[in-house]
């Protein structure tokens, strides 16, 4: 009697022993993701500052999941970095006075098509100043429009990685948010700026052209900063979106079927 007593207590003890052991792993798995969360916002090391702005997209314009997330008042499936402790732009960054007022009107010439453009700088002098730039240093020519969503009100071509997969260059950043729709809806035919989500100071050399009426939801940082408009040959974008999306993007959202590069983009 007195052995199986202690067989039964030792039993017991073992139990005991692996329960603990369980929560102890279940513990440290929470704090391990407790923490792995604390450093994607943290935003404070240079490093994943760094890695942040080289992971632009649209550069984080929601994606049709974050659009529906938003539209659901779900929290956004991807984290949003921090935006910079001090807004700056960087030393290469063209003044906004060189744009200011004006308006520069020019040709965006892609491999499908040529669309007639213009920029505003009187709403958006700093976006016009650096877009200006960019065109006069032939930047884009080669540069492929690497991503194109067709959600069903939702619908624009990027373009403007230099790598053409949505990186950005974090050397080449630049605020604030300018001529942001108070509304969140991007009609036909707009020129927006692509940025790093969460952050005004995440503009770079991105951009998306809108071809048909879309709405994307602003983010903590606000909306997108609109630069300029289309004002001819619309439809080359539409017959791109006709061609739809890749194998390996989702449904509405990823690489053109047929490769889309920009032959030159010109300003006056």
């Amino acid at each position: 009697m007195a052995a199986s007593s202690r067989s039964a207590r030792e039993a017991k003890r073992r139990i005991l022993q692996m329960e603990a052991k369980r929560e102890l792993r279940r513990q440290q798995e929470k704090r391990r993701k407790r923490d792995n969360v604390l450093a994607a916002g943290a935003g404070a090391a240079a490093v994943v500052l760094a890695v942040v702005l080289q992971l632009t997209v649209f550069a984080n314009n929601p994606t049709e999941d974050e659009y529906a997330a938003a539209q659901a008042g779900l929290t956004s499936p991807s984290a949003s970095p921090t935006p910079a402790a001090t807004p700056t732009n960087a030393a290469n960054i063209p003044k906004p006075e060189t744009a200011a007022g004006k308006v520069f009107t020019g040709e965006l010439k892609l491999n499908s098509g040529a669309l007639g453009v213009e920029l505003d700088g009187t709403n958006a002098p700093q976006a016009a100043a650096v877009f200006k730039s960019l065109a006069d240093e032939n930047y884009y020519s080669g540069v492929s429009c690497h991503r194109l969503t067709t959600g069903e009100t939702f619908g624009v071509l990027q373009c403007g990685s230099k790598t053409g997969d949505g990186q950005g260059d974090p050397a080449y950043t630049w605020g604030p948010l300018e001529n942001t729709p108070v509304d969140n809806k991007y009609p036909a035919g707009t020129i927006a700026v692509a940025r790093t989500g969460g952050n005004a100071y995440g503009n770079g050399t991105q951009f998306f052209i809108v071809y048909k009426d879309t709405v994307i939801p602003a983010d903590e940082a606000g909306g997108y900063t609109i630069v300029g408009k289309v004002t001819s040959g619309l439809d080359v974008v539409a017959k791109i979106a006709e061609g739809g999306i890749k194998t390996g993007g989702s449904a509405t959202d990823g690489a053109p079927v047929e490769p889309v590069t920009i032959d030159s983009f010109s300003l006056k």
